[in-house]
């Protein structure tokens, strides 16, 4: 093929990954070495990285943000698992079911958020006023103004929005499984607990892994969800890195630009690496038993 018609085919496409990846990821390293006002930039070395060490609500933040992006998606995919079994194992109601699972996942951020709000309400919302009907009162709490519950509700909220779709994705594994694998552990007699132990999860154990990932690199840049909810309070209770990054940008009144384009560089340096890792640790343990 000639060379111009490779190039007439790759340019819209490499046009729109440099104008809205490649420079915007250089620009914000770029930024981290300097002090971006909104009338000069002022090259400052590795000031901002040596503020970054010292700053407490950056590994505040940091804290919240792992440990986020490592208990949702263990909840998720768990928790999908189970609903995407009784799914194949043709449950009565089955359709109804599937489309009442998957239905959080059709929602925005926005939406989730505030619905989560009137949930989570103190006076009226529907928790408390369970927990008062049955007598637990003293259980009634405002779950999004408590930080020791702060974290905990969202977390739920995500994973209650997500499972759906981990359940579809294993559902489909399920389906794709060899039927005359499935057929002989049951001329042998095997039960549905052993089915799924010994068979059926060492089968679809690379979807497994594959969904925690997406999850995982998913959690670890959540933004619109605790913006809409609680931007990042009480006390910090619920800041992550991506709410973080907006408010020195755009809400603090430093009008420095440098700052929160260390802190995002930094991160993304984070993450990539978790991810290179998991997906290295992976690799090795498929090769190891394989």
């Amino acid at each position: 093929m000639p060379w111009g018609t490779i190039i007439a085919f790759l340019l819209p496409a490499l046009t729109f990954y440099v104008a809205l990846t490649a420079y915007p990821a250089f620009r914000t390293l770029w930024n981290s070495f300097h002090k971006v006002l909104p009338r000069r930039t002022e090259f400052v070395g590795l000031l901002n990285y040596e503020q970054l060490v010292r700053d407490e609500i950056f590994w505040r933040a940091v804290r919240n943000t792992i440990t986020w992006a490592c208990a949702s998606p263990l909840i998720e995919v768990s928790i999908a698992l189970l609903l995407a079994v009784a799914l194949y194992a043709r449950v009565p109601g089955a359709r109804f079911f599937r489309i009442a699972w998957f239905t959080p996942v059709l929602m925005s951020y926005v939406v989730v958020g505030i619905l989560w709000m009137w949930i989570y309400n103190y006076d009226w919302g529907p928790v408390n006023v369970a927990l008062r009907a049955i007598g637990l009162g003293f259980l009634a709490k405002p779950w999004l103004g408590d930080p020791a519950t702060a974290l905990p509700s969202l977390i739920f909220v995500t994973s209650w929005m997500w499972v759906g779709f981990n359940m579809v994705v294993l559902l489909a594994a399920l389906h794709s499984l060899p039927r005359d694998v499935i057929e002989a552990a049951e001329l042998d007699n095997c039960g549905w607990g052993a089915k799924l132990v010994f068979i059926i999860l060492p089968l679809i154990r690379a979807t497994i892994l594959n969904l925690i990932v997406l999850s995982f690199i998913g959690k670890m840049k959540i933004f619109d969800l605790v913006w809409i909810t609680t931007k990042g309070n009480p006390l910090w209770a619920t800041e992550t890195v991506s709410t973080y990054v907006y408010k020195r940008a755009f809400e603090w009144t430093t009008f420095d630009l440098g700052y929160p384009s260390t802190i995002a560089a930094v991160w993304f340096v984070i993450v990539l690496t978790t991810v290179l890792l998991l997906t290295w640790a992976f690799r090795q343990r498929d090769r190891l038993e394989y």
